[in-house]
């Protein structure tokens, strides 16, 4: 394969938008759109469009624009969606109720092999017709299974304690929906979710919409 450029953490984070919006539009029987449908549809510029695209070599013909298909394909490759991506979920509260649930991960590749927990009262119950294990069995487990995933959904001061394991395990990526911003090393990827970062992102364009009515309404 073909080494890429460095890709801006920004064109990163678009790729799965784009390739939701390709997805509906196969699911729609839509068989080719040019950089500015598809721009529309993402809510930004034809330019941006072709510019993150041409980071993996374009794929657009000139008068033509994209075949959904192929683009789809494309972008899953990259994405590493052509494989089966092994997970574990570690907390079995509230959040990892939710997110063991969640039925999309599978279609996309996400494949949520074990549940893991250290309460005894949640221990031995099932989600999702996977029974929740205790911590101990942890490293064992990724290790048999060659898990590259960890879903992380348990408080910060527990990620502390587990964290450097899980990576000499042999854990490959993690998702880290606690509050806690960590430094792995680089051979291990990262992915924080902070939920009430999303919110206060939120009640941000509230205001500023709030704040834009009662400047029109003074004029």
């Amino acid at each position: 394969m073909e080494q890429r450029k460095k890709v801006s953490e920004a064109v990163v984070k678009r790729l799965p938008r784009y390739y939701r919006h390709l997805s509906q539009l196969l699911e729609g029987n839509i068989d080719r759109i040019s950089s500015n449908g598809l721009a529309k549809r993402m809510n930004i510029t034809a330019s941006q469009v072709r510019q993150d695209l041409n980071n993996f070599g374009g794929f657009g013909q000139q008068g033509y624009g994209y075949n959904v298909k192929i683009l789809h394909s494309e972008i899953g490759n990259i994405l590493g969606l052509g494989q089966e991506l092994t997970c574990v979920l570690i907390g079995a509260g509230n959040l990892g109720h939710a997110v063991a649930n969640y039925t999309n991960f599978e279609r996309r590749g996400f494949k949520i092999k074990g549940i893991f927990d250290n309460n005894p009262a949640i221990i031995g119950t099932q989600i999702n017709n996977i029974t929740v294990q205790s911590v101990e069995k942890l490293v064992s487990f990724i290790k048999t299974n060659n898990i590259k995933i960890a879903m992380l959904t348990l408080p910060a001061n527990s990620v502390r304690e587990l964290i450097d394991t899980i990576v000499a395990a042999g854990i490959k990526g993690i998702w880290n929906f606690s509050y806690l911003d960590m430094e792995l090393p680089s051979n291990v990827a990262l992915v924080n979710v902070h939920l009430s970062d999303s919110l206060m992102t939120l009640a941000y364009k509230i205001n500023e919409i709030e704040l834009l009515k009662k400047l029109e309404e003074s004029v």
